[in-house]
């Protein structure tokens, strides 16, 4: 009777093992793209971005954002994107999807 379940057990800890690696290379992924597409920003500029609390915390939002492709909007990475929009002239014309990727590389 504990041969099953112990089985059973081990194989789902394997699937739960390969499910944190494809996790990880996407991360990884969307991190290397999000750094060679990151808005060029000054150093003060970038500063008080990282800085901005609504900025930090679209941090989730965006995250979901970039892995859905779009699809997942929410309120808080909306509220990021109008900030970085009115505070950085250079994010005015950047995507939404740059700008996603943006929050996530700070």
């Amino acid at each position: 009777m504990r041969s099953p379940l112990i089985a059973a057990t081990l194989g789902l800890l394997l699937l739960a093992d390969v499910a944190q690696a494809q996790t990880l290379v996407a991360t990884s992924n969307i991190i290397v793209r999000a750094s060679g597409r990151t808005i060029d920003f000054t150093s003060d500029t970038t500063t008080s971005i990282r800085d901005s609390k609504i900025v930090r915390e679209a941090h989730d939002d965006a995250a979901s954002f970039v892995a859905s492709n779009g699809e997942i909007r929410g309120a808080q990475l909306e509220a990021a994107f109008d900030t970085l929009r009115t505070r950085v002239p250079e994010a005015r014309d950047a995507s939404d999807q740059t700008l996603a990727e943006a929050i996530l590389a700070l």
